[in-house]
């Protein structure tokens, strides 16, 4: 069943991770697919892996309002309309308070919340006109519960969910919808490269006794792209494995 057919879905940090894995389940779907991401060439080799017929690399830092127009302009250009976003780009600066920076506080918190927020914003616009749309949000477990060391990350986390309650209520008159993903701990070369101890700590917090697959976000993220969750908005997905419930 191709749930996305004939759709345009946009994808930031869409070249790797979670971000890659939505575009390959959205292709799977019917949808054709543009990939932004920081890196421009591994956007196109990403686009190129999906096939250049169904999908488009484009070089985008979510930072600047001006760069996520582009993307979306580049979107419409090539396939005719924008009727998926998914605002998934971002990045870490960990530390504990006492040492984080200012400028790796408000690195965070631009690339998360305020490239969410241009996301969210210039792609509603385009979504209003044609009286449909769906936009899904990448949070995170840690903008539920707060993580050690993540007061830049948390925050930034936590307010995706505010922003996408806030403009759910404010585009649903519109035919859009708005709503948000939390994954937990999630199988990635990031992830499996912290330290043995952080890691088995994390798995003793998971009721299900293992770590979340790229694939499972993917799914929810398509449920929620998708007619199926048509009478969805402003909600918060845990894909978590019961984690902190």
């Amino acid at each position: 069943m191709n749930l996305l057919d004939q759709r345009t879905a946009v994808i930031t940090g869409g070249a790797q991770g979670i971000g890659y894995a939505i575009a390959e389940t959205f292709v799977a779907h019917g949808a054709r697919v543009v990939i932004g991401d920081l890196d421009g060439d591994a956007a196109g080799l990403a686009a190129k892996r999906l096939g250049e017929d169904r999908a488009l690399g484009v070089a985008c830092d979510v930072v600047s309002g001006d760069d996520v127009q582009r993307l979306l302009t580049a979107a419409v250009d090539a396939f005719g309309s924008v009727d998926v976003l998914v605002n998934n780009a971002g990045v870490t600066r960990d530390a504990t308070m006492r040492t984080m920076t200012e400028e790796q506080f408000d690195q965070v918190i631009a690339v998360h919340l305020k490239g969410c927020w241009h996301g969210t914003r210039l792609a509603s616009a385009l979504m209003r006109e044609q009286k449909s749309g769906a936009i899904v949000n990448i949070s995170s477990l840690s903008g539920k519960v707060g993580m050690v060391g993540q007061t830049n990350y948390s925050a930034a986390k936590a307010g995706i969910v505010g922003l996408t309650k806030a403009a759910a209520k404010e585009m649903a008159h519109h035919g859009v919808r708005v709503n948000a993903i939390q994954p937990g701990l999630i199988r990635s070369a990031m992830t499996e490269a912290m330290p043995q101890k952080a890691w088995d700590q994390k798995m003793a917090e998971i009721p299900m006794g293992r770590a979340g697959e790229v694939a499972e976000v993917a799914s929810v993220a398509l449920f929620y792209a998708s007619d199926l969750s048509s009478y969805m908005t402003g909600t918060v997905a845990e894909v978590t494995g019961g984690r902190f419930m």
